[in-house]
């Protein structure tokens, strides 16, 4: 369906972008569905600026409620938000930004629920800390064939790429467990600790990339890992080489 005046109104300025315009984004943003596994830091960001974009169906999977210790970066939360789900208020603010957007909550994934809330979803954001989480977002995306963004900010680094098959069809699929089999190593920030701006800036970069996965424009990060070093705003983008065993989950 065409957009209504409303629409055109509320998304007037990415609809001025020629490529957005002319591959049919903004309706294929609305015909989406979206899971993101996180609300926090990184979470945060990405459903803001999604329901903002326009994803018609965004849901917001996360079991932790709001801590103090999370104000100083998960700057969707308030004070008065203490103690609530995360999920809940998040989603709320979601949904105050734009009303042409239907948000929901769920629970956070486990390897139980993962594969039937994965399974009816365009794309998934892995945007959790729990790593027990990302693996079985991981595994269900696999088994579903499903393209997941996935970041991760800890301390002074952040990480962002794009899993699945791949997008110019050559047949290869990357997951999670391809780049890093099992959680070895692995910290979150309250083991690692994390400055402020670093999970908005990497939020950020992953709302984009589910922004060009959902609305077919621009190169995604598939193959490839987008590093940001910020204490010397340092900025990598490292290639991945998939062989011939990743097609069957192997490691590259």
């Amino acid at each position: 369906m065409p957009l209504s005046r409303a629409e055109l109104r509320r998304y007037s300025r990415p609809l001025l972008v020629p490529e957005w315009q002319e591959a049919g984004a903004q309706q294929r943003l609305r015909a989406a569905s979206v899971l993101v596994v996180g609300a926090g830091g990184l979470g945060g960001p990405v459903v803001v600026q999604l329901a903002g974009a326009g994803v018609g169906r965004l849901v917001v999977a996360d079991g932790d409620t709001v801590d103090v210790s999370n104000l100083h970066r998960q700057t969707h939360f308030e004070l008065a938000d203490v103690g609530r789900s995360k999920a809940a208020v998040t989603a709320a603010r979601a949904q105050a930004i734009n009303p042409f957007v239907h948000v929901q909550t769920a629970p956070m994934l486990t390897n139980d629920n993962a594969a039937e809330l994965v399974a009816e979803m365009t794309l998934v954001i892995d945007a959790t800390d729990n790593f027990e989480a990302r693996y079985a977002v991981a595994d269900a995306c696999a088994e579903a064939g499903k393209t997941s963004v996935w970041g991760a900010a800890s301390g002074t680094t952040g990480l962002v790429s794009v899993f699945g098959p791949d997008p110019a069809g050559g047949g290869a699929v990357l997951g999670l467990r391809n780049v890093f089999p099992v959680p070895e190593g692995a910290e979150s920030c309250a083991e690692a600790g994390v400055l402020g701006p670093l999970p908005n800036i990497v939020g950020g970069m992953m709302a984009l990339e589910a922004l060009k996965v959902l609305g077919g424009v621009g190169e995604t990060l598939w193959g490839r890992i987008w590093t940001f070093d910020a204490l010397s705003a340092d900025l990598r983008v490292l290639k991945l080489r998939p062989h011939a065993s990743v097609m069957g989950g192997g490691r590259l």
